[in-house]
C-alpha cells in the first residue's frame, strides 16, 4: 500500500498556533480589532486570522494596527443567504450568493481556501446539511470543531460528517476554531497546529492548504511518522489515542500517549485522536491510502 502522509514536509521544530475564526465589534463580536489581536496575542498564539460576517479583513486592515508579533491572515466568514463558509487566506471579497458552489468557485479563483464552518450548529445539529457538504466541491476543508457552539444550540463537534465525507473518498481536512465573539468565553478553545517554516501568511495558508496541521483543543502531538504500512503518533499530554479508519470505525484504541499501528489492509484512511485531560483533544488530519 501507499500512505500518504500529510506531515511530510513539516519542519522539524516550527510548528506554529493560531485561530482563523474570529469575530469584532466590525460584525457582531463584543471587542474592537485591536483587543481582539491583543487577547489572541497574550494566548501565545502565532497567528490569527480575522474573519467578519461578509466583511474583508485585508493587509491594509492590518497595517493600521499593532500585531503584537502575530501573523495577520486576511479572512472573511461569508454568512448571508445560507450556510456560514470560512475564507481564509482571502484576497478579495466575495459576494455572498444563495449558491454556495458559486461561492466556493469564486474562492478558489484567488489565494485563499474554504473551510466549511460549524455543521452540527443549531437544534436540528445541521446548520449545514451532509447532503450539501457531499454536493459541493472544492472546499479546503471543515470544522469538526467549533468552540462557541459549545454555549449554543447543537454540537461543537463535527466529526460525523467528516468521517462520512472521508468514506466517500472526499479529500476534506479537519480544523479547529474559536469562533470567538466573546472575550474571555470564546477565546483560546480550539485552534489549528500548522508545521511550515515559512512564517508568513502566504506560508501558513499552503501549509493548511495541502493538510501538514492538526487542530486541537488542548493536548499536544509532537510526532507522526510513517514508515512502510505502519503510523506512529506519539501526544505527551494525550491519555489515550484511538485509531479510525473509514466509516468512523475504530481499529485501535489503547490508554498510552504512543499509539503505533499497522494500517489495514483494506482501510481507504486512517485518522487519529489524541484525548487528554478535562475532554481536550487533537485530531491528525487523514492519511488516504491506495493499494499497489
Amino acid at each position: 500500500m501507499t500512505i500518504e502522509n500529510p506531515y511530510l514536509d513539516a519542519p522539524a521544530s516550527q510548528w506554529l498556533r493560531g485561530n482563523l475564526h474570529t469575530h469584532t465589534t466590525a460584525s457582531d463580536g463584543a471587542q474592537p480589532i485591536q483587543k481582539v489581536i491583543a487577547d489572541y496575542a497574550t494566548l501565545g498564539h502565532d497567528f490569527l486570522a480575522i474573519s467578519d460576517h461578509d466583511i474583508l479583513t485585508d493587509a491594509d486592515d492590518y497595517a493600521k494596527l499593532d500585531a503584537h508579533g502575530l501573523v495577520l491572515l486576511p479572512g472573511n466568514e461569508v454568512t448571508a443567504n445560507g450556510p456560514h463558509l470560512l475564507h481564509v487566506g482571502a484576497d478579495k471579497l466575495i459576494e455572498p450568493a444563495a449558491d454556495r458552489q458559486q461561492v466556493i468557485d469564486d474562492i478558489n479563483t484567488g489565494t485563499g481556501f474554504t473551510v466549511v464552518n460549524h455543521p452540527n450548529w443549531l437544534v436540528d445539529f445541521n446548520h449545514c446539511p451532509f447532503e450539501l457538504m457531499d454536493k459541493w466541491q472544492g472546499y479546503a476543508g471543515m470544522e469538526i470543531y467549533n468552540g462557541t457552539i459549545g454555549r449554543l444550540d447543537g454540537s461543537p463537534y463535527a466529526t460525523d460528517k467528516w468521517d462520512r465525507l472521508l468514506s466517500q473518498g472526499r479529500r476534506v481536512w479537519g480544523f479547529a476554531h474559536d469562533d470567538s465573539h466573546l472575550p474571555g468565553a470564546d477565546v483560546g478553545l480550539g485552534w489549528n497546529v500548522v508545521g511550515t517554516a515559512d512564517r508568513s501568511p502566504a506560508g501558513i495558508v499552503a501549509a493548511m492548504r495541502r493538510g501538514c496541521f492538526y487542530p486541537s483543543t488542548g493536548v499536544t502531538i509532537s510526532k507522526i511518522e510513517v514508515t512502510g504500512n505502519r503510523i506512529r503518533i506519539e501526544s505527551p499530554d494525550a491519555d489515550r489515542i484511538i485509531a479510525y479508519q473509514q466509516v468512523g470505525r475504530e481499529f485501535a484504541n489503547v490508554k498510552a500517549a504512543t499509539l503505533e499501528v499497522e494500517v489495514p489492509a483494506k482501510a481507504s484512511y486512517v485518522r487519529f485522536e489524541c484525548l487528554g485531560r478535562g475532554g481536550n483533544a487533537a485530531w491528525t488530519q487523514p492519511f488516504f491510502i491506495t493499494a499497489d
